[in-house]
């Protein structure tokens, strides 16, 4: 198992994009890592954009004092609740300068924009914010997966498996 010892936060709210949170979380599972799902409360039920339910097993406040090797952010309409919460902001900013790995997928970048962590990254995302990562200073590949060091991006569902590996292979790697 590649990432045996390995612990991953995963954000978590409503509308997220079904695929891009529980294939990343299963094939992570599947490698050894133990996947942490925060949210805006502890033990919520969150709703993926197609009914596929998520329970959170912490909230974000209790998130920002924990250590983790990584985080995996999930597209779907949920980034665009999940970056008014300071607290994800916070994490996601301290997992940057940590150099820990940071997976994100889809619409999952306007969480990283509203970190400030894009500035002079190389990245993908869905088209439709390609000009929102662009803004904030990224150079935006119109690729399945890109990797920027510890940064691991990827554009929609489709390109889950070569994000997937990538995301596996740099957090081994850490």
């Amino acid at each position: 198992m590649k990432l045996k010892n390995k612990k991953v936060l995963a954000f978590v709210h409503t509308d997220f994009e079904d695929l891009e949170l529980w294939y990343p979380i299963y094939r992570l599972r599947e490698e050894g890592a133990e996947v942490v799902l925060a949210g805006e409360k502890k033990g919520e039920t969150y709703i993926g954009k197609y009914g596929v339910p998520a329970t959170s097993d912490m909230d974000f406040k209790e998130a920002v004092g924990m250590e983790f090797d990584a985080l995996l952010v999930p597209g779907g309409w949920a980034p665009d609740k999940l970056r008014r919460f300071e607290e994800v902001l916070t994490i996601t900013k301290r997992m940057d300068q940590e150099k820990k790995v940071i997976g994100e997928i889809c619409h999952a970048g306007w969480v990283l924009i509203s970190a400030d962590i894009l500035k002079g990254k190389k990245v993908t995302s869905t088209p439709g914010i390609k000009h929102d990562m662009m803004n904030a200073g990224a150079t935006w590949l119109d690729e399945p997966s890109v990797v920027d060091g510890h940064l691991v991006s990827a554009r929609r569902p489709p390109d889950l498996p070569d994000y997937m590996r990538d995301f596996i292979k740099v957090l081994s790697e850490q």
